[in-house]
């Protein structure tokens, strides 16, 4: 077991759940209102130094008795250890956790692509909107176990709604200057893009 485990114990008591060793990792379960505490603590505190998020993710069970979880992959660059850290909510409640964004600049796009597939909503998100799916999508969240495999919507509408969409309207000036950058690309590369066209990386064979 991580050695992780006991100083998170000692040091938040019963806001620290359960923790599991599962295929050589360890896994550990935090209160929801602990959350950015404990990832603070494991990034700042001298002898964690978990200073690299690798990952933000979620799962929901087929059980719907059982928690949805939102899972932090963490990893000591400096001591070579890795840490799972999991917060449980109920699938029919409310869905909410405080973001990391304010620790990680790197989990801006990955609580948004969290928000978009499962819904959970992340409390203090600079810019909270879906990444992957349209803005106006109307269906739900397509990695929760209750949604249908081919949709809710009939195929044709939703293709009306993915023409209908206006995703300029959704992107910041600067995603939409780097769009603009397309102009200052030689003009062979733009034919090949406007083709479709994909070059082939040198000894990639």
């Amino acid at each position: 077991m991580n050695a992780s485990v006991d100083a998170l114990q000692a040091t938040f008591g019963t806001a620290i759940g359960r923790a599991i060793e599962l295929c050589g990792d360890t896994i550990v379960y935090v209160a929801p209102d602990r959350l950015r505490d404990v990832l603070r603590w494991l990034r700042d505190t001298p002898g964690q130094q978990y200073t690299y998020l690798v990952d933000v993710t979620a799962v929901e069970y087929r059980d719907r008795e059982r928690p949805l979880e939102v899972v932090y992959n963490l990893r000591s660059l400096e001591r070579r250890a890795d840490l799972r850290v999991k917060v449980e909510l109920d699938p029919r409640g409310d869905l909410t956790v405080d973001s990391v964004v304010p620790l990680w600049q790197g989990a801006n796009w990955l609580e948004r692509e969290v928000y978009d597939m499962f819904g959970v909503t992340f409390r203090g998100h600079p810019d909270l909107r879906r990444i992957l799916m349209w803005e106006t999508y109307a269906e739900g969240y397509p990695l929760r176990k209750d949604f249908p495999l081919r949709g809710r919507f009939s195929r044709a509408e939703q293709v009306r709604q993915a023409l209908g969409a206006n995703p300029e309207a959704h992107y910041s000036m600067e995603e939409l200057s780097i769009a603009e950058a397309f102009a200052e690309l030689p003009p062979d590369m733009q034919e090949r893009l406007r083709r479709g066209e994909r070059g082939d990386v040198p000894y990639s064979e």
